[in-house]
């Protein structure tokens, strides 16, 4: 049988990918297995030959002569999978060093804690770092047989492959989540049992928009303090999760610090929650928590691909006054509030809009705006605040096209 190509569709992150390749001779692209990353280079670079460390012999070939690997594509390439040969970013440091050209060479990786140190040694001030994430909602709907319900959308995720190949949620999920397990731990912790980490990776899973207490974790999954801290951290570097710090800021009150713990994929926390069909979502005692982390992750994609920090966070007063997310950059403050429900609630407005006027006395000339994001369908301007259809997300205040990258390549195009 022959499978027709894969569906290409165009990514946020593209643009400053071209951009920044204009500015460094490396180009480096990282994100979780099956975000796109190969397909985004090969199709922002279609010139470029291109390269897979993945297989045994080009892995082998590029460990065992680094210079006659790099030779071979003087001229520039796009090398897939680069974390399998770590050491060859040194000698790639002295190809670019003898000619600086802009562009010469993009670079993706898979493991992000395989790759970043051997980048920060080897390429520093060479490369720009960029991350690809699994689609954001408004790249997602260029796939054909993209969901238009909220709760499909929620449970079955957004990587690609589950819409361009047509695999239905469960299997790929199911299937990724054994060969992360298998192979990417493996490879980085020495896990005799890995029962007990995917036991971890569901406790995970159970504690999303929440405060993360290692405490807890580690009691209930039967491991030390120390190896759930450990866990947790496997977990952010390969981008499974990620954690909300404490919007450390003085509103006159005494903030919890802990922070919140998040999942970059919805659909993966659905599977690891054992939620069968998006029905099962709708009447799910944990619904709130997964359109939470969703909120959360949507808000994470748009920063990165757009090639900003992400600078999310969430607030708490020991008297439980309360924002699920924080975004912060140079131009303003945003504070959002998630409820899954149909139903606008006074009292989440009431109370968000009392902490945005608060946030407003802080010496800080940055105007703060609140916004509530809902599972309902009608978009509402309310005074000083925006509530905001989940549908609408893609267009949310926050949301940013251009990035420092791409501005700093038109003014040297100039």
């Amino acid at each position: 049988m022959v499978y027709p190509p894969p569906a290409v569709i165009p990514r946020q992150l593209q643009s400053t990918l071209r951009s920044v390749a204009r500015l460094y001779p490396v180009s480096t692209v990282t994100g979780p297995r099956q975000s796109g990353k190969t397909t985004l280079c090969r199709e922002t670079f279609p010139g470029k030959t291109y390269v897979s460390l993945e297989p045994l012999d080009a892995r082998a070939y590029a460990a065992d002569d680094p210079r006659g690997f790099l030779a071979e594509h003087a001229r520039g390439a796009v090398i897939d999978e680069v974390q399998h040969v770590p050491e060859l970013l040194s000698y790639l440091q002295e190809e670019v060093d003898r000619d600086p050209t802009p562009g010469r060479f993009v670079l993706t990786g898979s493991q992000h804690f395989g790759l970043t140190g051997a980048i920060a040694q080897s390429l520093a001030g060479r490369t720009a770092v960029l991350t690809l994430l699994a689609p954001s909602l408004g790249e997602l709907r260029r796939f054909e047989n993209a969901p238009e319900d909220l709760f499909e959308t929620l449970w079955s995720g957004a990587y690609p492959r589950i819409f361009d190949r047509k695999i239905p949620p469960q299997r790929f999920l199911s299937d990724y989540l054994t060969t992360y397990v298998q192979r990417d731990v493996r490879q980085v912790l020495a896990v005799g049992d890995l029962t007990t980490f995917t036991g971890f990776l569901r406790l995970c899973a159970a504690h999303a928009g929440r405060e993360v207490n290692f405490s807890a974790l580690a009691s209930d999954a039967g491991i030390t303090h120390k190896t759930a801290q450990a866990w947790l951290s496997v977990l952010a570097t390969s981008y499974l999760v990620f954690t909300l710090p404490s919007w450390q800021v003085n509103l006159k009150k005494q903030l919890v610090k802990r922070p919140k713990l998040a999942f970059f994929d919805s659909g993966l926390l659905c599977h690891l929650l054992g939620i069968g069909e998006p029905e099962q979502l709708r009447h799910h005692p944990l619904r709130g928590a997964v359109f939470e982390s969703w909120v959360a992750s949507e808000a994470y994609k748009q920063r990165v691909h757009a090639g900003l920090e992400a600078r999310l966070f969430h607030l708490r007063d020991k008297k439980g006054l309360e924002v699920d997310l924080v975004l912060e950059d140079e131009r303003a403050v945003t504070l959002v509030e998630s409820k899954s429900g149909i139903t606008v609630p006074d009292d989440s407005l009431a109370q968000l809009a009392r902490i945005v006027e608060l946030a407003r006395t802080r010496k800080d000339p940055r105007p703060v705006n609140g916004c509530l994001v809902y599972g309902g369908d009608q978009l509402q301007e309310r005074t000083a605040l925006t509530v905001l259809p989940w549908s609408k997300i893609p267009d949310a205040p926050w949301a940013t096209k251009a990035s420092p990258a791409r501005k700093r390549a038109k003014r040297a195009k100039k």
